[in-house]
């Protein structure tokens, strides 16, 4: 299981990972009832253990941190990895016309400003969030100490040099894939913020153009989703590929790729997400194909020269894309790798992780900490 595999990962470190079950129905009161488990499990640890810090991601976590933060006096670092209520109307879960959501949405504003006044410290993933952030006037103590730390690539595991030749091998006898085809492929989820419609739109419209194209979908779940749409789209079978893939598998897949894309519904809090993904393939080297309105990742992709971005998902748009691949453009896969060790590096994030805790603790290092303890937060579709 998942739970397994993370204990595993942090055997003979010093950390405590505390998990309480999750509750998704009934929709609020699931989530009242997790904050109330949260809390107490939260309290119980902290007289047990004695807490130097919270660090907390948004939503339920915020309100536990907050309060014991004006109980006790513990440090605070607010970790912002996205505008969690906008998130949750901007993705259709909490319906504003609805009064109880309304309600629910307006606390949740509230508290998220309420976090940033009282924060020791205040980290979030990209440039754009903090941008948006320093703009916010409600806000007291304005300009806020805000350190963008955005999503990591593990870029040992992500490198194309380290790719093992005899699992790339083998996919490439199951999945049939030759060294001539053109392979475009998708990483991750499908459905919710990745707009896989227009994902087909695109590979449609590649197919057409490229005899030899082929589309790869390294997914974990959903496959059915994916060949509904691209029979949608009146795409041939044999050119879509599915795969489920174990963590270590993924770089041999990503291998085969020409090129990567992803669409992600650009919407207003969407700027402040950082697609882990794409971290990960400019590692492995690989331009993109992607959109903007979505974290700094059109910055990204035009200053490294990366890819191509779309602004928009019009037939047009879409033909332009196909035509600038078609008319040979090269990409330097090295400066793309490079760039991901720049922007993506693990190790940066450690480093200004440090920082900012030292910052905090002020002449105390993270070496003269005890163990951290964390506690399981919730996923993306709570409440």
């Amino acid at each position: 299981s998942n739970k397994k595999y993370v204990e595993k990962l942090i055997e003979g470190i010093p950390v405590k990972w505390v998990s309480i079950p999750y509750h998704k129905y009934p929709p609020v009161l699931s989530a009242v009832y997790d904050y109330y488990m949260l809390k107490q499990k939260a309290l119980r640890l902290h007289k047990a253990d004695k807490f130097d810090m919270l660090h907390t991601r948004p939503g339920l976590p915020t309100l536990v941190a907050l309060w014991m933060k004006k109980k006790y006096g513990i440090k605070f670092l607010n970790d912002v990895r996205g505008f969690w209520a906008d998130e949750r109307v901007d993705g259709g879960m909490w319906n504003l016309k609805n009064p109880l959501f309304k309600a629910v949405y307006h606390f949740f504003k509230k508290h998220e400003y309420e976090c940033l006044e009282k924060a020791d410290h205040i980290t979030c993933l990209t440039h754009a969030a903090k941008k948006e952030m320093l703009t916010w006037k409600n806000i007291k103590n304005q300009p806020l100490r805000i350190e963008v730390i955005p999503c990591s690539a593990d870029l040992d595991l992500f490198d194309p040099e380290n790719v093992n030749a005899d699992l790339r091998s083998q996919f490439s006898k199951e999945l049939d894939l030759k060294d001539t085809d053109m392979v475009f492929s998708y990483l991750g989820s499908i459905g919710g913020w990745y707009l896989t419609d227009e994902m087909m739109q695109l590979c449609k419209r590649l197919s057409d153009k490229f005899p030899d194209a082929k589309f790869l979908f390294i997914s974990p779940h959903r496959h059915e989703v994916i060949a509904n749409a691209a029979q949608k789209q009146g795409m041939l079978s044999g050119k879509i590929i599915t795969r489920h893939a174990k963590r270590h598998e993924v770089p041999a897949l990503l291998s085969f790729s020409t090129y990567s894309f992803f669409f992600i519904k650009p919407c207003y809090s969407k700027i402040s997400s950082s697609p882990t993904k794409h971290g990960e393939i400019m590692a492995m080297g690989i331009p993109v194909i992607t959109n903007s309105g979505v974290g700094d990742v059109n910055e990204i992709v035009k200053k490294f020269d990366a890819g191509f971005v779309l602004d928009g998902f019009s037939e047009n748009q879409l033909n332009a894309i196909v035509n600038e691949i078609a008319a040979g453009k090269v990409f330097d896969k090295t400066k793309i790798r490079n760039a991901a060790k720049e922007y993506y590096a693990l190790e940066n994030a450690v480093k200004t992780y440090a920082k900012v805790y030292e910052n905090i603790f002020k002449k105390i290092t993270l070496n003269d900490l005890p163990g951290f303890v964390s506690i399981l937060s919730e996923p993306d579709d709570q409440l």
